[in-house]
């Protein structure tokens, strides 16, 4: 059976060690690929039907919007199936003390009886807030491991970590 890294990342103006930043490759895709390289497997990247604002404060605040009015924003397309997929790993930046709301889309959209769920998400300093538990929530039938948070500022350079923790996982 093969591994699934299903994932979102933002490009682009970043909160990155106390500044905003332009980086041309998100912290959650970086991380994503570690873990590929450590496990193999499958990269599927997340991608929002409504694009989120290039400004980084003006996104955090419709990610903010969207989570008080508990929005399940549409994607712009679904993994074909998890057939043949044990372990999936589920990365996403913590955005307001969870995963981003379209997110939660994703999950909704399967049954996940069987499945391993392995998540992991890049922050400036929130860790995994509730996202494991939501997770939990959003996947019955799932068995969803300890996840691993890398800070944001870091993620290119946590490779090594990554790839330990992901080992591990499956």
């Amino acid at each position: 059976m093969a591994n699934l890294i299903l994932y979102y990342s933002r490009k682009g103006e970043n909160y990155v060690n106390g500044s905003i930043q332009s980086i041309s490759k998100g912290n959650t895709e970086r991380v994503a690929e570690f873990i590929r390289e450590a496990v193999g497997g499958d990269l599927f990247e997340v991608e929002p039907v409504r694009e989120y604002s290039a400004s980084y404060m003006t996104c955090i605040k419709e990610a903010q919007a969207e989570q008080r009015g508990n929005e399940r924003p549409a994607v712009k397309r679904l993994p074909e199936s998890l057939e043949g997929y044990d372990t999936i790993f589920i990365g996403y930046p913590n955005w307001w003390g969870t995963m981003p709301m379209f997110m939660f889309t994703v999950l909704e959209a399967f049954d996940w009886t069987g499945k391993k769920i392995v998540p992991f998400c890049t922050n400036e300093g929130s860790g995994l807030g509730s996202s494991e538990r939501d997770i939990r929530a959003a996947c019955p039938g799932a068995t969803v491991l300890p996840g691993l948070s890398i800070h944001g500022g870091s993620a290119a350079s946590a490779e090594k970590q990554a790839a330990v923790w992901a080992k591990k996982s499956v």
